[in-house]
C-alpha cells in the first residue's frame, strides 16, 4: 500500500477511535474512574498542543533552554490553583457560566458589548494559534509521505492537502465536540478523549526521545557531548544573563495563557466535576509538563547534528529524524502522536470559541431583531446549534487562510506566542474582578481596548507586513514617520524581544487603564451586587440563590414558552417539575416568584450565556422598579444570618447526639463493670470458702479422732497452714489493689539491676518448677542498666508473670523463657510460653480488675483476676508500662518496661 493512503487510513482510524472512546465514556459515565480528578488532570494537558509536540523542538534548536518558559510558568503557578482556579470555578458553577467571555460579561454588570468586544478579541487571538496546529498536521503530512512542501499561497485549495485536513477536522469537531445545546452540561466523553489524547501523545513524543538519546547516541552525556562540537553550543545550552528579564516575562506570559485560554478555561472550568480535583492536578499536571520536555533538548541537538548542513526545518525533526533511519513505523507511530496533539487543541478551541460567538453575538443579534427572530420562533434551539455548528467550520476555514497566506512565514511557536499575548490581555480584567471590588466595565471594556489595541500594532502588524498587505517601511518608520512608534521599536523599548515587547507594553496600559478608568467612574448597582459576589464567593455561594433581588411580575406560563423555545417542551416540563417539587411551590400558581425567575435565567445561560439570558428573561418579566444596592446587601445578610444559625444549630444537634453516644457508652462501661464487679466477688468468696471449707473440715478430723497418728496429725495440719497462707494472699491482694486505686501506696525506690531481682525470683519459685515438664530457661542481657525500682513490689511482678506462664503454658513439654534487654535507655523483661497465647479480644481487658478470660481451657485455671492488675499499678508506679502479644504461632508474651536511670536523668533535665 502507498504510504500517503495508509497514513491517511491510520489518521481516519485514530479518529474514530477518538469518537468511540468519546461515546463509550458518555454510555459509562457513572463509573467511578471517569469521574477521578487523573481524567481532570490529563484533560488539562490540552494545553499542550502541536507547538508543544514539534515547535518546541524547532525553538530549541534554534533559540536554546528559552522554550521552557512556555512550561515554567504553569509549573509556577500551580500551587496557587487553589487560590485561584477554585474561585473561577465556585464562581462559574454558581453563575452557570460556561466560557471566558460569559465569565467577564457576568463580573461587569452582564453588558452585551464588552461580552462581543471580549468574543471578537478572543477569536483573533485563538486562530493564529489554531492555524499552526493545521500546520503541523500538514506538514507532518508531507514529510511522513515524502512530498514537497511548497508555499501553499501558491496552490489552489484542491490541491492543498491541508485544505482537505481542515474539511474533516471541522466534520469531526462538528460531530463530535457540538452535539448538546445546554453547555453547562459535562461533556464526559470529550475530557475523557482529551485526557486519552494526552496519554498518546506523551507516550509517542517519549518515544522518539528515547530512540535518540539512547537509540542513535547512548544517553544523554553522549548526546551532550557530542553536541559541543557545535559552533552555538554554549548559547543553546545556557542561560545568558541579559535574557534574565525575557525569561521573567515570558514566564509570566505562559502562566497567563494557561489560566485564560478558551480552551483551558473550557476544560479547567466549565468541565470540572469536582473543586477538589485542583489538589491532584496542582502536582499531576506540573509533573506531565516535565516529562514531555525531558528529551526536547537531546531531541534538538541531535537533529542539528544529524541534519547538518541540510535545508531541514528545526519544527520537523521530531519526525525527520526516524525516517532518516528508516524507522517508518515509529514516524508514522510519532505523526499520530503530533496529530493527537493538534487536533485536541482544535477540538476544545473550536468547540469553546463557537459557544461564545454563539451566546454573545448571534444569540444577542436575533433576539433583539424581531425581523430575524421571526422566522426562527419555536426552533431558536436548533438556531442556536446550528450557529455554532457552522462557527466552527467557518472558524477552521479562517484558520487555514492564515496559515495559507501568513503563518507558512512563521515558526510554530511565534505565532503561538502571539496568541499567548493576546489571551494575557484578560488578566487585568479577570485577576481584578475576582480580588478587587472597585473594578467596573468601563474600566474593564478600555484596558481590554487599549491592550487589543497596542497588541494588534506591536505584534499582529509585523506578521502582514511579511506578506506585502503593508509597506515594509512601516515597520521600521513606524507611524507618522517617527521610529519610536514603529512596532520594532514601540516607544523605545529596543532591548527586548519582539514578543516581550509586545507583551510588555500591552499589559501595562491594560492594567492601568483598567485602574484608573475603575476607580474614576461611577458603577452601577448591578456591578457592585456582582463585584461583592464575586470577590466574597466563598461567603455568599451557599446563599446566593436566595439572595437574588427581584421586584416585577412574571407568568408562569410566559417563561415556560420562552424555556421550550430552547429546551423543548418536554425537557422544560421536566426541570420545572423536579425545581418545584425540590423548593416546595404549587405548580397551579399562574404567576412566578424570584426562585422561579432565577431558576429560569439560570437554565437560559446554558444555552445562551448569561448575557443573552437575562436580556430574554426581561422581555417576559415586568420589572417594577431598580432594586435599590441596600436591599441586595440586606438580602445577603439576611441569608448568611439564616445560613449561620442553622449552621449552629447542626453543630448544637450533633454535639447533643455525640453527648448522648458517649452517654450510652459510659452507661455500658458501668454495665459491663457491675457484671465484672459480681463475677470478682462470686469468685473471691469462691476462693476464700474453699480454703476455709478445707480447714474446718481438717480441723473437724483432728478434733473428733484422738486416735490418729502422727502422720497423719501433721499431713492434715500442713494442709490447714497451707490453705491458711492461700486465703492470706487473696485478701492481701485485694487491700494492695484498693491502697494502690486509692493512691495511698508508697514505694521506696532504690538503685538495682533487673537481673539480680530475677535470679532471686527464679530461685524461689525452682520448687514450684520441679515435678513438673517444664523447661524453664534465661537469657538476660550482660550489659543492662541500672534503674530505680522496689525489689519486693518487682520481685511480685515476675513472680505473677512467671507463675501465669507456668499454668498457661504446654504441660506436657511446657517452655518458658524469661530475657532481659535494653530498648532507647530503659530496660525490659519479657516472660514467654508455648501455651495458647492471649486472644486479641483480651489483649486490654485482662489488665483490668474483675477480670478473668472467658476463654480460657476447659479446665478453670486457679487465681482470682488480680494479679495482672496489680502488676499493672507496680510498673505504672516505677514509670513504666506492661503489655502483652503473641509470638506468631503458639504462647503468650508479656513483657514490661521501666526507664533507666540515664534516661530518667535526662527527662528530669529537659523538664527543667
Amino acid at each position: 500500500m502507498e504510504i500517503k493512503w495508509l497514513v491517511i487510513i491510520l489518521s481516519f482510524i485514530y479518529l474514530v477511535l477518538l469518537f468511540l472512546i468519546a461515546a463509550w465514556a458518555e454510555k459509562n459515565a457513572e463509573k467511578r474512574w471517569l469521574k477521578s480528578p487523573y481524567i481532570y488532570a490529563l484533560s488539562m494537558a490540552v494545553y499542550c498542543t502541536a507547538w508543544t509536540y514539534y515547535g518546541s523542538v524547532g525553538r530549541a534548536s534554534n533559540q536554546g533552554l528559552d522554550f521552557l518558559t512556555t512550561y515554567v510558568g504553569p509549573i509556577l503557578i500551580a500551587p496557587v490553583f487553589w487560590i485561584v482556579l477554585r474561585k473561577i470555578i465556585r464562581i462559574s458553577k454558581i453563575h452557570r457560566i460556561t466560557n471566558l467571555a460569559d465569565f467577564i460579561t457576568s463580573r461587569y454588570g452582564k453588558r452585551a458589548s464588552l461580552g462581543a468586544f471580549v468574543t471578537v478579541f478572543c477569536l483573533l487571538g485563538i486562530l493564529p494559534y489554531i492555524s499552526i496546529q493545521i500546520k503541523a498536521i500538514s506538514n507532518s503530512f508531507s514529510i511522513l509521505t515524502n512530498e514537497q512542501m511548497s508555499n501553499t499561497a501558491s496552490l489552489r485549495f484542491f490541491q492543498d492537502t491541508a485544505f482537505y485536513i481542515t474539511i474533516v477536522l471541522a466534520a469531526f469537531t462538528i460531530i463530535f465536540g457540538v452535539r448538546n445545546i445546554d453547555a453547562n452540561q459535562k461533556n464526559i466523553g470529550l475530557i475523557t478523549t482529551i485526557a486519552f489524547e494526552s496519554t498518546f501523545k506523551l507516550v509517542a513524543f517519549l518515544a522518539v526521545g528515547i530512540f535518540v538519546t539512547y537509540g542513535i547516541f547512548d544517553g544523554f552525556d553522549d548526546v551532550f557531548t557530542a553536541a559541543t562540537v557545535l559552533p552555538d553550543y554554549e548559547r543553546l545550552t545556557t542561560i545568558n544573563k541579559s535574557e534574565y528579564g525575557d525569561w521573567m516575562w515570558l514566564n509570566m506570559l505562559s502562566a497567563m495563557a494557561f489560566l485564560f485560554l478558551p480552551r483551558q478555561f473550557h476544560v479547567a472550568v466549565k468541565e470540572n466535576r469536582d473543586e477538589s480535583h485542583l489538589k491532584k492536578t496542582m502536582w499531576l499536571f506540573p509533573l506531565y509538563l516535565l516529562c514531555i520536555n525531558v528529551f526536547v533538548l537531546p531531541i534538538a541537538l541531535g537533529g542539528k547534528m544529524i541534519f547538518a548542513g541540510q535545508p531541514i526545518d528545526a519544527d520537523t525533526y521530531v519526525l525527520a529524524i526516524p525516517l532518516a533511519y528508516d524507522r517508518q513505523f515509529m514516524a508514522i507511530f510519532i505523526y499520530l502522536g503530533g496529530f493527537s496533539a493538534a487536533t485536541s487543541m482544535i477540538i476544545v478551541s473550536t468547540s469553546a470559541l463557537s459557544i461564545m460567538i454563539s451566546n454573545h453575538i448571534i444569540t444577542p443579534t436575533i433576539i433583539k431583531s424581531r425581523r430575524l427572530s421571526r422566522p426562527f420562533e419555536g426552533k431558536l434551539n436548533l438556531v442556536v446549534l446550528r450557529g455554532r455548528q457552522y462557527m466552527i467550520l467557518l472558524m477552521l476555514l479562517l484558520a487555514y487562510l492564515y496559515f495559507k497566506y501568513v503563518g507558512e512565514q512563521f515558526s510554530l511557536v511565534s505565532i503561538g506566542l502571539i496568541s499567548f499575548v493576546a489571551v494575557a490581555q484578560f488578566t487585568p480584567a479577570i485577576i481584578g474582578g475576582i480580588f478587587w471590588k472597585t473594578g467596573n466595565s468601563k474600566g474593564a471594556f478600555s484596558g481590554l481596548i487599549v491592550g487589543f489595541i497596542i497588541w494588534f500594532y506591536t505584534l499582529v502588524i509585523p506578521t502582514i507586513v511579511n506578506t506585502g498587505v503593508i509597506p515594509t517601511d512601516f515597520a521600521v518608520k513606524g507611524l507618522f514617520g517617527l521610529s519610536w512608534l514603529s512596532p520594532q521599536e514601540f516607544l523605545g523599548l529596543s532591548s527586548m524581544s519582539y514578543i516581550v515587547r509586545g507583551l510588555f507594553w500591552s499589559l501595562m496600559f491594560n492594567l492601568f487603564t483598567y485602574l484608573i478608568v475603575s476607580v474614576i467612574s461611577k458603577r452601577s448597582s448591578q456591578e457592585i451586587n456582582q463585584a461583592e459576589i464575586f470577590v466574597d464567593i466563598f461567603k455568599y455561594s451557599s446563599s446566593y440563590e436566595s439572595s437574588v433581588v427581584w421586584k416585577g411580575k412574571a407568568f408562569l406560563a410566559d417563561i415556560k414558552n420562552l424555556l421550550a423555545q430552547f429546551l423543548g417542551v418536554e425537557r422544560t416540563e421536566r426541570a420545572f417539575k423536579r425545581f418545584m417539587y425540590r423548593n416546595d411551590i404549587n405548580e397551579e400558581l399562574l404567576e412566578a416568584d424570584y426562585r422561579t425567575v432565577n431558576y429560569a435565567e439560570n437554565l437560559l445561560s446554558g444555552v445562551v450565556g448569561s448575557t443573552s439570558a437575562r436580556v430574554l428573561i426581561s422581555s417576559v418579566v415586568k420589572e417594577e422598579k431598580a432594586v435599590d444596592i441596600s436591599e441586595v446587601f440586606g438580602i445577603l445578610r439576611e441569608s448568611q444570618q439564616y445560613i449561620s444559625d442553622n449552621k449552629e444549630l447542626t453543630i448544637k444537634s450533633r454535639q447533643l447526639q455525640e453527648a448522648t453516644e458517649k452517654l450510652k457508652q459510659a452507661n455500658e462501661k458501668l454495665r459491663q463493670l457491675d457484671q465484672l464487679k459480681d463475677e470478682f466477688i462470686s469468685t473471691v468468696t469462691h476462693e476464700m470458702r474453699t480454703p476455709i471449707t478445707s480447714i474446718r473440715a481438717l480441723s473437724e478430723i483432728l478434733h473428733d479422732n484422738s486416735d490418729l497418728s502422727q502422720k497423719e496429725r501433721a499431713q492434715f495440719l500442713s494442709i490447714i497452714v497451707e490453705e491458711t497462707q492461700r486465703m492470706e494472699r487473696l485478701i492481701n491482694q485485694v487491700l494492695d489493689l484498693e491502697k494502690m486505686e486509692s493512691g495511698q501506696l508508697e514505694l521506696p525506690l532504690y538503685t538495682l539491676n533487673l537481673n539480680d531481682v530475677v535470679r532471686e525470683s527464679l530461685n524461689s519459685i525452682k520448687q514450684h518448677v520441679l515435678g513438673r515438664k517444664i523447661s524453664l530457661k534465661t537469657r538476660l542481657s550482660p550489659e543492662l542498666p541500672s534503674i530505680r525500682g522496689n525489689k519486693d513490689r518487682l520481685t511480685q511482678v515476675i513472680l505473677n508473670l512467671v507463675s501465669n506462664a507456668i499454668k498457661f503454658c504446654d504441660q506436657e513439654a511446657g517452655e518458658i523463657t524469661i530475657l532481659t534487654t535494653e530498648d532507647s535507655g530503659s530496660v525490659e523483661l519479657m516472660v514467654m510460653d508455648n501455651g495458647p497465647g492471649v486472644p486479641e479480644e483480651s489483649k486490654e481487658l485482662i489488665f483490668q480488675a474483675f477480670y478473668q478470660d472467658k476463654n480460657q481451657t476447659l479446665k478453670k485455671q486457679e487465681g482470682s483476676g488480680l494479679g495482672l492488675t496489680i502488676c499493672q499499678k507496680i510498673i505504672e508506679k516505677h514509670g513504666g508500662k506492661i503489655w502483652v502479644k503473641n509470638d506468631g504461632s503458639n504462647g503468650a508474651i508479656f513483657t514490661f518496661s521501666i526507664p533507666g536511670i540515664m534516661q530518667l536523668n535526662e527527662e528530669s533535665t529537659n523538664s527543667r
